[in-house]
């Protein structure tokens, strides 16, 4: 299925690794004009050369090295990408971090922390987004949440801020569908790559995390990166044009909610 996607414009945050790189390669070999930003320069630079390769062009893919957790880093994104490409037509806020334990012992930092690395990018880079979408007359913005925003699970802060961002979507879809554009939220469920966090428990805790997978895990497996890549361009693309204001579970059934 072509998703019509070719020459289109898209911002991935957090997109050096992980679902924010896979999210990126899904787009890219769509045909899309990717800018990737971390704060890590070097693993960016790798990435970001793999995607040219990948593309095809070296004129494909920016690569900015930007915090997105404060306002200059997020304009720096914005600013960049429409110096080098003139247009935006997709954002993905896949960036986020969350800390702290129980409500006692997690400090008013921790939660701090939590909103300014996951929930104010998002609010930043989609304020900044929207006049470039409206201008264009029409535009995608997707929240990479996750089944712990739909549903009580995993760190408190982290359930606490993906509810903020499925939230967060759901009043930006309503507000923004006169101007065409759409916006979802995608919440994946316990997706392992390397170096990310369940990869690293699997290498330490072997016996624990096979039982984490026969206890939780459905299918037996954990999902990959480019499963939940490839749920990101089918939304980012016209082949989803009635679908906004939605969260997509792409968990292989381990969630329990039954919407």
């Amino acid at each position: 299925m072509d998703l019509q996607l070719r020459d289109k414009v898209a911002i991935v945050t957090g997109s050096s690794r992980g679902l924010g790189l896979a999210a990126a390669t899904a787009l890219i070999e769509e045909g899309a004009r990717v800018t990737l930003c971390a704060r890590g320069e070097e693993v960016l630079q790798v990435a970001a050369t793999r995607l040219r390769a990948l593309a095809g062009r070296d004129d494909a893919v920016l690569a900015v090295t930007a915090d997105v957790s404060t306002s200059v880093g997020a304009a720096a994104v914005l600013d960049q990408t429409i110096d080098a490409f003139g247009r935006l037509d997709i954002l993905v806020n896949n960036v986020g971090k969350a800390g702290g334990t129980d409500i006692v012992s997690t400090t008013d930092d921790d939660w701090m922390s939590a909103l300014d690395q996951t929930l104010f990018p998002a609010i930043r880079l989609s304020r900044g987004a929207v006049p470039h979408m409206r201008r264009a007359g029409a535009g995608v913005i997707l929240m990479i949440a996750s089944i712990w925003g739909r549903e009580s699970g995993g760190r408190m802060t982290y359930n606490a801020v993906k509810a903020a961002e499925i939230g967060l979507a759901k009043a930006m879809a309503q507000q923004l569908a006169k101007d065409n554009i759409r916006v979802n939220s995608v919440a994946p469920g316990s997706i392992s790559f390397e170096g990310g966090s369940w990869w690293k428990r699997q290498q330490e805790e072997p016996d624990v995390i096979a039982d984490f997978i026969k206890r939780e895990l459905p299918f037996g497996r954990f999902g990959r990166a480019e499963e939940v890549g490839a749920l990101v361009a089918f939304l980012a693309s016209p082949r989803a044009s009635w679908v906004s204001g939605a969260c997509v579970t792409v968990d292989g059934c381990q969630s329990r909610s039954n919407i």
